[in-house]
């Protein structure tokens, strides 16, 4: 207990320098995801592919992601923490640098799937090196570091992209990770501490066969959920089906082994089961909404890409504001007497987006995300301060990587439902046949057509006169799909509520063990 008495209120200098580091590869990896959104439209062109085919660029990412990840807890006790980031920094690198020089569409969906096998695993391992160095009782300040990059992602991932894109040319969204690669690689090299691997423990095969080939199946059939419209195609239900049976097997076995691939057993720790509960439902809210406001500036406003993303700073900014105050609120108020107000505030701003037109004020929806980002600052760090301060330093690891396979699956699961619904909206409109470019007859509907328009005006100044109001009406309908879309968003946001009340009410201290002692069982709350 003394040494937590001890320890400083502030983040002394070798901590912020660890913690730079841990930053710097965050915000290439969290970018990385960003960039590479608004470039879609781009690898269409580029490589003469469908959008079903391009998607996998992102979705190919993720299922690295989530294959990766479960293995980093073993991995930094076996390799030590120090070794094993410099090694996924230079995985996400030599991804990077790979993907630029693809030639076809299979090719660079094959290179971010390396690129992701790298960044499973950077932040993970970033949550665990900084937890370490600086102890639970500043876990709230760290915590508020680490949110710096998932704020600058998505404020700058869509600025940069787009400008990187119409000033030079799509292969300098990857290039740009070979320098600030480097310069991490080096950086770690010099400030991160030598750590003693603990090789003691043997690594769980059976867990990595069920656990692994579940999560990417089961990811697989949710992220084709789009493409294909419905539950029941053979490609989605399938994998989501395997995938979940593989996942629950491994439920059932990993209490079994002494050292599982995943350590369930550490959802015995009543703060980690709800802040985990409550981040899943919000991410899936949060996130999978979030993908959208940036597609709603674009196809129903008409707005360049650039624009878009400008138009998305507010709420980064916001975030920016409460997430250091959060932060130090975290290490001395529970968060249970935080949190439910934060969430309130995201769903304040969300309302605006339910009743969004198609000419809607910039004013109010800029402030709207404005507010939301003052909720989220709120929110997500928080959580996971309340999730790993009662883990013993030996567990950090683990309980971060639980945390991470969370997040990334309710991010999956978020983003593939709200695309869904949608979808199945703008499907619902009028259907309307056009020629296209090569005279051919089409069929479409008008809110697709309209969104078509409005994204592309040359296009728009082809169609005859009389088709105007077609469009406009197309446009308004469109408008109506994304309102519904950010309604069940909102819905789900105040169903965080639910689990967030819950969350500790009353100080706890924190339950970092004496590594001579070895491992304890998890206190119980």
């Amino acid at each position: 207990m003394s040494s937590q008495t001890s320890a400083p209120a502030k983040l002394d200098g070798a901590v912020l320098k660890i913690a730079g580091v841990v930053v710097l590869g965050a915000i290439m990896s969290i970018l990385d995801v960003t960039v590479v959104s608004v470039a879609l439209p781009t690898f269409m062109e580029e490589f003469d592919a469908s959008y079903a085919d391009v998607a996998w660029t992102m979705t190919g990412y993720t299922l690295a992601l989530a294959t990766v990840i479960p293995l980093t807890g073993w991995a930094a006790d076996r390799f030590g923490t120090k070794r094993l980031y410099m090694t996924a920094l230079l995985l996400f690198t030599l991804g990077s640098v790979l993907c630029a020089t693809a030639d076809n569409i299979g090719q660079l969906v094959a290179f971010r799937v390396l690129q992701g096998l790298g960044g499973g695993m950077l932040m993970p391992l970033g949550m665990t090196i900084m937890t370490k160095a600086a102890g639970p009782e500043r876990i709230g300040r760290l915590m508020a570091v680490l949110g710096i990059p998932m704020l600058l992602g998505p404020i700058s991932g869509p600025i940069l992209g787009g400008w990187l894109i119409d000033s030079y040319s799509w292969h300098w969204i990857f290039l740009i990770n070979l320098p600030i690669g480097l310069g991490a690689l080096i950086y770690a090299q010099v400030v991160l501490p030598k750590d003693t691997p603990e090789p003691s423990e043997s690594f769980d095969f059976i867990g990595m066969l069920m656990l692994s080939p579940g999560l990417a199946l089961f990811l697989y059939g949710v992220s084709t959920l789009p493409e294909e419209q419905t539950i029941s195609a053979t490609k989605v239900w399938v994998p989501m089906l395997a995938g979940a049976l593989l996942v629950i097997g491994f439920v059932f076995y990993s209490f079994k082994p002494r050292h599982p691939l995943l350590d369930l057993r550490l959802l015995r720790n009543r703060n980690l089961t709800v802040a985990s509960v409550t981040l899943a439902v919000f991410t899936i809210a949060f996130m999978g909404a979030g993908l959208l406001f940036p597609s709603y500036f674009l196809q129903i406003h008409g707005e360049s890409t650039l624009h878009a993303g400008l138009l998305m700073a507010p709420q980064g900014i916001g975030a920016m504001v409460t997430m250091p105050i959060a932060g130090m609120m975290a290490d001395k108020i529970p968060v249970g007497r935080t949190v439910p107000f934060a969430l309130l505030l995201i769903a304040a701003g969300f309302f605006a987006f339910t009743q969004v037109g198609t000419d809607t004020s910039y004013v109010l929806l800029c402030g709207s995300l404005f507010v939301m980002g003052l909720g989220m600052g709120g929110t997500m760090m928080p959580i996971m301060t309340s999730a790993l301060r009662t883990l013993t330093n030996h567990e950090v690891a683990r309980g971060s990587t639980l945390l991470n396979i969370l997040q990334q699956i309710a991010g999956s699961v978020g983003g593939a439902v709200m695309s869904v619904i949608l979808t199945s909206e703008l499907n619902d409109s009028a259907p309307v046949s056009v020629p296209d470019a090569t005279g051919q007859t089409v069929t479409t509907t008008e809110a697709q057509l309209a969104i078509g328009a409005q994204m592309n005006p040359e296009m728009a100044a082809n169609f005859p006169p009389e088709m105007k109001p077609l469009l406009e009406r197309g446009l308004e309908f469109a408008a109506d799909a994304f309102a519904t879309t950010f309604t069940v968003a909102f819905v789900l946001t105040l169903l965080t509520l639910i689990p967030a009340f819950f969350l500790p009410r009353k100080r706890e201290e924190s339950h970092l063990l004496d590594e001579e002692k070895g491992a304890a069982p998890v206190i119980l709350h």
